[in-house]
């Protein structure tokens, strides 16, 4: 341990404890931890480039080799200190790594007891800090992001990092993934590795969502339905029903009309080819990430981390009872204990989850009341002429109102849910095995934050998907929310547009939400801090000071940039049949995104302690329970939310006799077919709409296929409703059965790890096992040699014993 004073005059009185970690502590705590460490470099042929003879194009987009030379590659083997002449030792001062240095001396650290009061153990680096004994407890950068180090010794791995990794202008160059992981560690490396591949295949993904989307767009003006909507003499004459009870008045179809043009972008042909194609993308995506996780465990050496990583020190701590147990055995509470832990756990996860449901209802019923309010108002102060009428429909305004309402509540209810997710985890230690690592840990809270997450920010998405104007009844008898409210409609294209508009808010909202919370801040502190520092001192700080004033990321911080792309990524597949662009929109979030981390983490951190990841953990599993949803989801959009099927039910069933006049196959008429009369006499007293209509109104439309007034069974679902329920059912059955087959077929034919990388994981095992073998038996020759020269002059001696001696 080296202490040094401050030399800053703000902090004159603080001092900086440095760490050195000799050489036989290092070699002892890598024994100790089974540190997998070179022995002998690595004769294997590397992987060529895909693109053959178009490597002139790949090498524009890789990072130059003069500047960022590439990583020798070793066979590796777990350390031990007897076979120590067996291992790659070309330098001592190189062979552990920075990284695997900081890792063993936090092992230390984390675990070093320092106190004994009450029979209470206290120990750890992490108490101390906790405590306020010391401030602060990092590794040290290796130079100032922007200049090299003056020390020609040093690599200044840090300076390159910023100038080829976190640079803007090096937006456009493939990551570094073998010097971020020498520099971070293995658990941030995977991290970017992930979020490089899956903006890769964003590419893909937003190339099809485009062109599904200019599809829509260039084929809007040849869209039957809206030009009967907008038409004058059709959409003009159509006297729709009111929307609310008393207040809301009638009103003429065609005030719909641009929303009805907006609609034919989103609702076409194409959102049905591009909801297939991302069913498809998804598990294409999720296989060949598996593939080249395998690849990254070979080349990083993770593939037996579990015999590598270390019990966590914090549980390490609770083990207090001992008892009989096949893994671990001992185990940090009793039976009593564990029953009463997972009994309120359980219900602190219902707790909260019920409350974001109340949120949910709580907007629902904003939606109700507002509709009665913007109904009234715009009507009042817009007339029927006003080009600002054409979009600001009171639909519209309740929709954009209650979407921004929405995000402000999901993000309010975010920080409660982190702090609330970490506390039940902690408390929760009921299983031993389940919270026996540090990745361990890390699953567990990632399931819960996960779900709370998801309940948060898709929830109110589901609502409008799949329950808005589902269950509204009919004018006559309209249904209502807690017997006051009546259900929200849907406008006569469908509930849709107002989907699209609610994934762009929260989407668009979230990213830049993010980007103030993960950038701006850091950076306003840390010239804060700069400020203060350099007006009170002309001296130049060491190195260690420096870092000081850098933020601190925290253990989880790594834990929230995934939870950010694993939303962002549900958000892309879950709803992608109503917004064919939100593909292209994280894609551009992603490429920025990933600058974005790097020059935080170069910039504006301090280095974070290493470690081991084999995997992106628990973010495997829910990425695929995520696939398997989106393909129901998207089917459902299809079916109920977008008006496709009741079109193609009448393209080919009510355009043409028995059911209908045309001569041959149209959609005109469309509109017609769709909306039911009502009486305006049968209305009741309490559903009634305003009587400051400028109409003279005998009948009045609605969305529904019901019979009209005068029938046998007026008011009743009639044969269109019944053909519409079937055709919805038989293409969700059909449209997951075609999805859910090629994706049992894509899992089935990609293999998780390639023959390749199976083929090198088996021949380093032999290799290494051949190796020590070898030097094991010279080894043994030789020290059998010095036995055999030692008993020369015995054996030659003829005074030998008798045999029965």
């Amino acid at each position: 341990l080296e202490a040094t004073r401050s030399v800053s005059v703000l902090d004159d009185k603080l001092i900086f404890v440095k760490v050195h970690a000799p050489w036989e502590v290092l070699c002892t705590y890598a024994e100790i931890m089974h540190i997998k460490l070179p022995l002998k470099p690595n004769d294997l042929k590397t992987r060529s480039s895909a693109f053959g003879n178009f490597s002139w194009f790949t090498k524009v987009l890789q990072v130059d080799e003069s500047i960022i030379k590439p990583e020798q590659e070793f066979f590796t083997a777990p350390f031990e200190k007897n076979r120590m002449n067996d291992f790659y030792i070309h330098d001592r001062d190189t062979f552990f790594n920075p990284a695997t240095r900081s890792r063993i001396v936090y092992f230390i650290l984390s675990r070093i007891q320092y106190q004994v009061r009450d029979n209470v153990k206290k120990f750890g680096i992490n108490k101390l800090v906790s405590s306020g004994i010391y401030k602060a407890a990092f590794p040290l950068h290796d130079c100032n992001f922007s200049q090299r180090s003056e020390d020609p010794s040093c690599p200044s791995e840090r300076y390159l990092l910023y100038r080829e990794w976190a640079h803007p202008r090096s937006i456009y160059k493939k990551q570094p993934l073998d010097l971020i992981r020498k520099y971070y560690g293995e658990k941030i490396g995977i991290y970017f590795a992930w979020l490089g591949y899956y903006t890769q295949m964003l590419f893909l993904a937003a190339i099809v969502g485009v062109a599904c989307f200019l599809y829509g767009y260039v084929n809007q003006n040849n869209c039957t339905w809206s030009k009967e909507v907008c038409h004058p003499d059709i959409g003009g004459k159509i006297i729709m029903c009111p929307q609310c009870d008393k207040i809301c008045p009638f009103w003429k179809l065609n005030s719909t009309c641009e929303s009805s043009k907006k609609l034919c972008i989103f609702d076409s042909f194409g959102t049905l080819v591009f909801a297939v194609f991302m069913g498809v993308w998804v598990t294409l995506f999720l296989e060949f990430w598996k593939r080249r996780q395998a690849e990254l465990e070979y080349e990083w050496d993770t593939v037996e981390l579990q015999q590598e990583e270390q019990p966590r020190p914090e549980y390490e701590a609770q083990c207090t009872h001992v008892v009989i147990n096949e893994i671990t055995q001992h185990v940090p509470f009793t039976t009593w204990g564990k029953c009463i832990r997972v009994t309120l756990c359980a219900s602190a996860v219902l707790f909260w989850i019920l409350l974001i449901i109340a949120s949910v209802i709580g907007i629902i019923v904003y939606r109700l009341s507002v509709l009665v309010v913007f109904s009234t108002k715009l009507s009042q102060t817009f007339n029927g002429t006003d080009p600002i009428q054409k979009y600001l429909t009171p639909q519209t305004a309740t929709s954009i109102t209650a979407s921004v309402i929405s995000f402000i509540i999901i993000m309010i209810l975010n920080t409660i849910y982190e702090k609330v997710a970490i506390m039940i985890t902690n408390f929760g230690k009921v299983i031993p095995v389940s919270k026996l690592t540090q990745t361990d840990y890390e699953n567990s809270l990632t399931m819960k934050m996960f779900l709370f997450q998801f309940v948060n920010y898709y929830s109110s998405c589901f609502y409008i998907a799949f329950f808005k104007g589902k269950f509204v009844g009919y004018p006559g008898d309209p249904t209502y929310w807690l017997g006051k409210y009546r259900n929200e409609e849907c406008e006569p294209g469908g509930c849709l547009l107002e989907l699209t508009t609610q994934l762009t808010i929260i989407m668009g909202g979230k990213a830049i939400w993010n980007n103030i919370q993960e950038v701006l801040l850091p950076w306003i502190k840390n010239l804060i801090g700069r400020y203060h520092t350099a007006s009170r001192t002309e001296k130049k700080s060491p190195r260690w000071e420096q870092d000081y004033h850098l933020q601190l990321m925290g253990k989880l911080g790594l834990f929230y940039e995934y939870l950010e792309m694993i939303i962002q990524f549900g958000f892309v597949t879950l709803f992608v049949a109503s917004f064919p662009l939100a593909p292209l929109l994280a894609l551009v979030n992603n490429i920025l995104e990933i600058r974005v981390d790097a020059w935080k983490m170069t910039t504006q951190y301090r280095r974070m302690v290493p470690e081991k990841a084999q995997d992106i953990g628990a973010w495997q599993p829910i990425m695929q329970g995520i696939a398997i949803l989106a393909v129901v989801t998207n089917a459902m959009i299809i079916a109920f939310t977008s008006d496709m099927i009741p079109r193609l039910v009448y393209y080919w069933s009510f355009s043409v006799p028995p059911y209908g006049n045309h001569t041959q196959y149209t959609m005109e008429g469309y509109i017609n077919s769709t909306l039911s009369y009502f009486n305006v006499s049968d209305f009741k007293s309490r559903s009634r709409g305003s009587s400051a209509s400028d109409f003279d109104i005998r009948t009045c439309r609605y969305r529904d296929f019901r019979n009209p007034p005068g029938h046998p069974q007026e008011y009743k679902h009639n044969i269109y409703y019944w053909h519409v329920i079937t055709a919805k059912l038989a293409f969700i059955i059909v449209m997951e059965h075609v999805i859910y087959s090629v994706k049992f077929f894509i899992s089935y034919a990609i293999p998780d790890v390639s023959k390749r990388t199976k083929s090198k994981i088996k021949r380093e095992k032999y290799l290494t096992q051949k190796l020590l073998h070898e030097n094991h038996l010279k080894d043994m020759t030789k020290t059998m040699g010095v036995i055999a020269e030692r008993m020369g002059p015995v054996v030659t001696d003829n005074n030998l014993r008798p045999k029965s001696e």
